[in-house]
């Protein structure tokens, strides 16, 4: 009986998808399901969680931000050319997306993370679905209380999600803290501009 090859260099012995999941692909249908486990923080972080590793589903949370983003405007008293208009709105989603994906996988880097750029950019294109239902429904519905309770629930049930992740692909509560603290607060930052001060800046 031939014996069982050692696993390669940085795998755990019976990795499962929890680890294995670096180089994991969602078929099909698989986004649907990932873009409401988005909303779901982990329990467990004493091992790596799986990240989804395809971009499919993070591209088209970019562009259904980018769509919202533009209904917000021509719902409101804004008045800019059209081409301006979908030009600052894909700029915005995608620059935060590609630049805050960039950032922090700097930072997971140096922190020692075990995450790759594929999967930070997954991992935060399922983060914006908390900020899509958000925008969504407070650019029809224009009250700040309103705002605020799904900016606490659903943006950081969204956030909860990716910092768990992250601290479980994390070794070091200082590496943890310098990681999770800056990705956190540049999502939740990032939803407050999106509400209150991208329309002032597109002016």
């Amino acid at each position: 009986m031939a014996t069982p090859a050692a696993p390669a260099s940085g795998v755990r012995n019976g990795a499962g998808p929890e680890w294995g999941g670096f180089e994991e692909n969602i078929q099909g249908g698989g986004s649907a399901v990932i873009d409401m486990e988005s909303m779901i923080p982990i329990k467990m972080v004493n091992f790596p969680q799986k990240v989804a590793g395809e971009l499919y589903g993070p591209l088209m949370l970019v562009f259904t931000l980018v769509a919202i983003l533009l209904h917000g405007m021509k719902t409101s008293d804004t008045i800019i050319r059209e081409g301006t208009l979908m030009g600052t709105a894909i700029g915005t989603c995608f620059g935060y997306w590609l630049g805050v994906s960039s950032f922090i996988y700097f930072l997971a880097y140096l922190c020692n993370a075990q995450i790759t750029m594929l999967q930070m950019l997954a991992l935060l294109g399922y983060g914006l679905f908390g900020h899509c239902i958000v925008l969504f429904i407070t650019y029809n519905i224009h009250l700040h209380a309103l705002f605020y309770l799904f900016w606490l629930l659903v943006g950081g049930l969204s956030t909860l999600r990716m910092v768990a992740v992250l601290v479980s692909r994390t070794v070091g509560p200082t590496q943890r803290l310098l990681l999770c603290g800056t990705l956190a607060a540049l999502h939740m930052l990032f939803l407050l501009y999106l509400h209150f001060a991208y329309h002032k800046v597109v002016e």
